[in-house]
């Protein structure tokens, strides 16, 4: 860029009609050859033409954004099972492998959108999401179709990587399964013609599988009969700029599905999630302070015997500078007697946690939570203590707010 324009100024100089007074005394002509007409002419034409036509379908797709991610920890619990729910989360003293994850997706042309994620473990190697939505429907209609996390809530959509504490909140082990909830299907979203932000989506998916469908029809084994064998979840959010350093983001969200007990009522899931932002916009350290707060019930017919629970928790973090975090959360989780999921969750569940986190550059994070631990059916808490790495290479794309 900087060869050209040095171009198109000599090209500039050398056509001005140059008046005598311009030049020396004891100046002479200076006669560029062709070889240099030609390139400042050549110069000046690539400096004045339309950029290049957008990349084809074919050249976009053919480069995808791939990162590779991956979470490990070192860890000490009070108990040789520490009791823990999620599927990346540490579940022995030690060293732990949280998660190591291979992340794709590309525009495949102006129409689709396509995004995959595999995850690698101790256990082998499992394809957690593959799906395509739609970029180009009218109406501010979306469509997905694949295998991907229902959009329940807040932590459920989304990946260990961007969560504010190193495990998984009880509310989504023990109604979803240690994976979260997903599965096999399709959605369709519809921005509202508002002025401000609201977006409805309604979802089906398969309901099979105890990785992710626990209160559903998990590894029954049943197979599709009719419509009410799947899963379905609908889900209604708003965003609300308060003012320039406040924000707030509310949804709502609920399921339906079957589940191994029965063929009536089957596992009705409803939640509402709040998250509520602080960051001044003028603040060069990028401190910021935010709550989320999600609440969730479940009602499931036991074979004539009608049972509800429910599950929840609050957190609060800070952003003290532009490289140091801290957090405080609590969960809650109520059991119910004969529950043929969880036998000896007959009581309230709570567990605290507090971390603080220091970020080396935005591709790295290095944290360390303690936190204490209540299932109702040990005589004593389970306290544990974790030191955890975070590192992200490659391309990868933006987080949801």
């Amino acid at each position: 860029m900087k060869r050209t324009l040095i171009f198109a100024t000599l090209a500039a100089l050398a056509t001005r009609p140059v008046a005598a007074a311009d030049l020396p005394a004891d100046a002479s002509p200076v006669a560029l050859s062709a070889e240099d007409q030609a390139a400042l002419n050549a110069a000046v034409a690539a400096d004045q033409a339309p950029p290049p036509a957008a990349a084809s379908g074919a050249s976009a797709g053919s480069n995808p954004a791939i990162s590779l991610l991956f979470g490990g920890s070192a860890a000490a619990f009070s108990r040789a099972d520490p009791q823990q729910l999620g599927g990346h989360d540490a579940t022995a003293s030690g060293f732990n492998l949280n998660y190591l994850e291979l992340f794709a997706e590309s525009n495949v042309d102006p129409y689709l959108h396509f995004q995959t994620s595999i995850a690698i473990g101790k256990d082998g190697v499992e394809l957690e999401e593959a799906f395509a939505d739609t970029l180009a429907l009218p109406g501010n209609l979306q469509v997905k179709a694949g295998k991907f996390l229902s959009d329940f809530g807040r932590i459920n959509p989304t990946h260990p990587h961007v969560w504010s504490f190193a495990d998984q909140p009880l509310m989504a082990g023990k109604f979803f399964g240690p994976d979260g909830n997903r599965g096999m299907g399709a959605q369709l979203a519809w921005l509202l013609p508002l002025p401000w932000f609201v977006e409805a989506k309604l979802a089906t998916q398969a309901a099979d599988g105890s990785c992710c469908n626990r209160s559903m029809f998990s590894d029954a084994g049943r197979p599709v009969r009719a419509g009410d064998d799947l899963l379905y979840t609908a889900t209604l959010r708003t965003f609300v700029p308060l003012n320039d350093d406040w924000s707030l983001y509310v949804g709502a969200s609920g399921q339906t599905g079957p589940n191994p007990q029965t063929t009536g009522l089957g596992t009705q899931i409803v939640g509402g999630d709040l998250y509520l932002r602080w960051r001044p916009v003028a603040d060069s350290e990028r401190r910021s302070l935010s709550l989320q707060v999600e609440q969730a019930g479940r009602r499931r017919d036991l074979g004539g015997k009608i049972v509800d629970d429910q599950a929840g928790y609050a957190h609060l973090v800070a952003r003290v500078a532009e490289r140091w975090e801290t957090g405080w959360r609590s969960e809650w989780a109520s059991g119910v007697a004969n529950d043929p999921l969880d036998p000896q969750w007959t009581d309230l569940r709570t567990r605290h946690a507090v971390q603080a986190t220091f970020y080396p550059s935005h591709f790295s994070r290095i944290r360390l939570q303690v936190s204490m631990d209540r299932p109702n059916w040990l005589n004593t808490p389970v306290y544990g203590a974790l030191l955890m790495l975070e590192s992200v290479i490659g391309s990868h794309g933006s987080h949801g707010y």
